[in-house]
């Protein structure tokens, strides 16, 4: 990125990549944005991770294993696996999600390609080798486009809850913060359970509260149930 040095203060020119995404999110922001949030248990779920990197000999990350539980779940909602133009809804059969590639400084969405269909530990092999391209700078155009869906963490981080932006045309963009100990009530009795945040981003002339609420409701539950893994 250049740097355009000036007394007191540097100037980031909005060119290339910086100006392309500043395009984007300005394009994105246009959109009547409405975000959910809540908290799963992740205690099933961290034990199916970890049961599914000793199986297969290599780590299983986070987002590999959230990127297979929300395909499936896309799949009971196809609502919300959606794009939108000035006409009209596509609601699209394939589920395709785009992950968002941290740059520093940048950001890119590269897409995995039918994924309900594919093994947590492939998914995890194919996050990993489309950051890396995203990275480097490897990827072909065709690796950003065909997204349904995409999947935003900040799971590095110490950030609680945030309002992830849209990636235009898709109606829906889930964020995911750290998993942590939490203190959380059960049967009456305060326990200490590893918690999970998860904000949906949707827009409002697709999609409504109650079945964006639906989705995300479902997305807890199979989480909380390892279901999918």
């Amino acid at each position: 990125m250049e740097v355009i040095e000036k007394p007191g203060a540097q100037a980031i020119p909005l060119t290339g990549l910086r100006g392309a995404i500043a395009r984007g999110m300005q394009n994105s922001w246009q959109a009547p944005h409405v975000t959910l949030s809540l908290e799963a248990n992740a205690e099933n779920f961290e034990r199916e991770r970890q049961r599914h990197a000793v199986e297969v000999g290599e780590k299983i990350s986070v987002t590999a294993c959230l990127i297979k539980i929300a395909a499936l779940t896309l799949r009971d909602h196809p609502g919300v696996n959606a794009r939108i133009s000035e006409k009209q809804i596509d609601v699209v059969s394939d589920v395709n999600i785009g992950i968002a590639v941290d740059l520093n400084p940048g950001l890119m969405v590269p897409v995995l390609k039918n994924v309900p269909q594919r093994t947590v530990a492939d998914i995890a092999d194919e996050v990993a080798a489309l950051a890396e391209g995203a990275r480097i700078g490897s990827l072909t155009p065709g690796a950003y486009q065909g997204g349904t869906f995409t999947v935003s963490s900040l799971g590095a981080t110490e950030v609680e809850v945030f309002t992830p932006l849209l990636n235009p045309p898709q109606v829906a963009v889930l964020g995911v913060t750290r998993i942590r100990p939490r203190p959380v009530v059960e049967d009456g009795a305060i326990v200490v359970r590893k918690m999970m945040g998860l904000h949906l981003s949707f827009d409002h002339r697709a999609l409504d509260g109650a079945p964006g609420g639906r989705f995300l409701t479902d997305l807890k539950h199979r989480i909380e149930a390892g279901l999918g893994l």
